[in-house]
């Protein structure tokens, strides 16, 4: 099957173009866990807020609403007063809890916002779609939803092992209960209760983070690729090797022209005399100094011998200065400072032998 030679790891393209999708590595049961939580807790926090919100209405209730009094016309003006009591109750809970589901989901995914996953996709609306959908969906011997299942029976496992943990852990407080007055069977209900919210809630938390992992998993390595679409991938991010090399080749071959034809143009040759071949030209209007306009070894060294003289430059056999040009001056670049003397030497040189003609 093509998908056993998927061994690859999926590249970073690769990565971001799925994320561009909307394809990432999520765990509802983490954000389950993490909304429950979070829920347990805001009802701890708020739980005096709400306790006398509740008290407030249920006064307004029996003070207020006399049932030869109310109007039947006017039903919403006896509506109102519990529409607010219920949104004081209600409004900040559900606005925090929001808040923190969000959060808890952009931990995990990041700044993320799909165009993809919501453009409508008229495909999934055929029936043959609709019908093979169901078929993965209710065929229990599927491997992912035998995967699912097994999940959901172990985190059930999980959850109420630690719920009844707390329950036989403090078995004896509750024996104890009976025949106890009822504001101590409160404190010890709520205290039981309050120990069981907390261990489920770690337990819960626990199957998030565990389930996560699993996706991260399970999301690497549906990304993973075969060689070949490694390689296609790094040609269409990279460039051909083959263009790249014939582009280079080129670029190398124009350069080399470009030299080539300012041979012609230089003072003087300095060779090796066969190895190193350094075309030098001084020209006090384009530098302050004597400059290299072309360069090379072995054969590009003899090509530039042959042009000089071809066009009767002057070429001087200087083994120590040819090599040191052709190390420490690129082309079209002024000689360095420490190689001034020698060059100067050799330009006198030729300057002279022009002049007498010799």
């Amino acid at each position: 099957m093509a998908g056993d030679n998927k061994t690859e790891e999926a590249t970073p393209r690769r990565r971001q173009k799925e994320r561009e999708k909307g394809n990432i590595s999520k765990s509802q049961d983490l954000n389950s866990a993490v909304t429950i939580c979070a829920g347990c807790a805001l009802m701890i926090f708020l739980a005096s807020k709400i306790i006398n919100n509740t008290r407030e209405l249920m006064y307004y209730t029996v003070t207020h609403l006399n049932p030869k009094e109310i109007p039947s016309d006017d039903i919403i003006a006896v509506l109102v007063p519990f529409a607010k009591g219920t949104g004081d109750i209600l409004l900040p809970f559900l606005l925090a809890l929001a808040v923190l589901t969000a959060l808890s989901l952009r931990l995990q995914v990041g700044a993320l916002f799909a165009i993809e996953k919501l453009k409508p996709s008229l495909d999934k609306l055929k029936p043959s779609s609709i019908i093979n959908g169901l078929k993965k969906t209710l065929n229990p011997f599927a491997v992912k939803n035998m995967v699912e299942l097994l999940k959901s029976l172990a985190k059930m496992s999980v959850v109420a092992y630690a719920g009844f943990s707390v329950l036989f852990a403090r078995k004896d407080e509750l024996y104890g209960l009976m025949g106890a007055n009822i504001d101590t069977g409160f404190a010890v209900l709520g205290s039981v209760l309050t120990q069981m919210i907390i261990t489920i809630c770690i337990a819960m938390l626990v199957i998030g983070f565990i389930d996560k992992k699993y996706q991260d998993y399970e999301y690497n390595k549906s990304l993973k690729m075969t060689k070949q679409e490694v390689k296609d991938e790094w040609k269409n991010t990279e460039g051909d090797p083959l263009i790249k090399s014939k582009i280079k080749s080129a670029q190398m071959q124009f350069a080399q022209q470009r030299m080539m034809s300012a041979i012609p143009k230089s003072d003087v040759v300095v060779v090796n005399p066969t190895h190193y071949a350094v075309a030098i030209r001084y020209d006090k209007s384009e530098a302050p100094a004597p400059k290299v306009v072309a360069k090379g070894v072995d054969f590009l060294a003899f090509k530039i011998r042959e042009v000089a003289k071809h066009n009767d430059i002057p070429i001087v056999e200087n083994p120590p200065l040819a090599r040191a040009l052709y190390k420490l001056v690129k082309i079209d670049s002024i000689i360095p400072a420490e190689l001034y003397v020698a060059v100067a030497e050799i330009l006198a040189f030729v300057y002279n032998k022009n002049k007498s003609g010799v």
